[in-house]
């Protein structure tokens, strides 16, 4: 059967990760294991596994639990957070953490319809949550599970609608008594086999129930529905630097990297002038690109260098160590940007 095969391949071939039980091992009793298996779930969204692994040892040293990190400040773990992207997931981890504390005495519920009521957590973070900290049956998808499924089953329905499709798969597959284990086995076998690009069907322990393996293409498999092009918006970044530092703000909690520590800039639309928040002799450093899920961004930067401080709401920071202050990836191509072009000056 499917679903032995599957099993026996990840015993043999699982990955060792921080946030996993080894295959065939009980869930740990630790009472903050739900914590690591949440958390990793969390920053896993979007993030490969070789990114997420420093990021989630930092916060297990830092805030080794729920209770821990539902304490913290919301600017030191939006720091933090700097660089994993999507930061919303950030505002929720804190926002969940907090109600587990509130309401459920710093345990996480076991059941996936409490799960689910929970700041952050849908249908998969759920069904992870259940099956992974708590060994209990769930059917976990998520994008790896879809390409093996849908090659699997040679299923022509495209995603996301196909959904229904695989979980209707799976609800015969998997296992009542090894849910996590099988999960993880199809996680690690898309990793490692069943690629998205020239899969390597001849060392899959699915070949002989798999569909797509008797085709030319298996790799045409998952269907997905055709993406709609993205817009592109324009905004401006202002680098002001005075007396060895740089202005520097927090964004509004709402909206898009909310909470994050930024550079002062314009809203982003359809124009890319705008007025600067200070008076001066501007210089156009470039410009910096970054795509998010439903637009591009084209972030023009200015820089202006005073001999000493405007009167500017922010804070100030060393101008050599704005590497370390947590800027989102977007303001750090824009601060990486205008340091290089004005050390350039500064050696002319």
């Amino acid at each position: 059967m499917a679903a032995n095969a599957l099993l026996q391949w990840y015993r043999q071939n699982a990955r060792e990760l921080p946030w996993r039980s080894p295959p065939g091992a009980a869930v740990p009793g630790d009472a903050d294991w739900p914590y690591r298996v949440w958390l990793s779930e969390i920053m896993l969204q979007q993030t490969v596994v070789a990114t997420v692994r420093g990021y989630f040892e930092r916060f297990t040293a830092r805030w080794p639990s729920v209770a821990a990190l539902a304490a913290a400040e919301d600017g030191d773990v939006m720091q933090a957070w700097a660089g994993l992207g999507y930061y919303a997931r950030a505002r929720n981890l804190l926002a969940c953490a907090r109600a587990v504390v509130r309401d459920h005495g710093g345990r996480f519920p076991a059941d996936e319809a409490m799960l689910r009521t929970l700041p952050g957590i849908g249908d998969y973070t759920a069904a992870a949550i259940t099956a992974f900290a708590y060994g209990r049956h769930a059917i976990v998808i998520d994008g790896n599970v879809e390409r093996v499924i849908t090659r699997l089953r040679a299923i022509d329905t495209p995603l996301p609608a196909a959904r229904a499709a695989i979980r209707a798969v799976l609800a015969d597959l998997v296992p009542a008594d090894a849910a996590g284990d099988f999960a993880q086995g199809l996680m690690d076998l898309a990793t490692r086999v069943c690629t998205p690009k020239n899969p390597r069907c001849g060392d899959c322990p699915l070949q002989p129930d798999c569909r797509a393996a008797t085709t030319d293409d298996p790799s045409r498999w998952p269907v997905k529905a055709a993406r709609r092009p993205r817009p592109t918006r324009h905004g401006t970044a202002w680098w002001i630097e005075a007396e060895g530092e740089v202005l520097t703000i927090v964004r509004p909690a709402r909206g898009l990297l909310g909470g994050m520590r930024a550079l002062p800039s314009s809203d982003w639309g359809d124009a890319a002038e705008a007025v600067p928040p200070v008076a001066g002799d501007w210089v156009h450093l470039g410009a910096v690109s970054h795509g998010f899920t439903h637009f591009e961004l084209v972030l023009a930067v200015r820089g202006l260098r005073l001999a000493a401080k405007p009167a500017l709401a922010g804070d100030w920071q060393n101008v050599d160590e704005m590497g370390e202050v947590g800027l989102p990836t977007l303001f750090q191509k824009a601060a990486t940007l205008a340091r290089a072009i004005f050390k350039t000056s500064e050696a002319a």
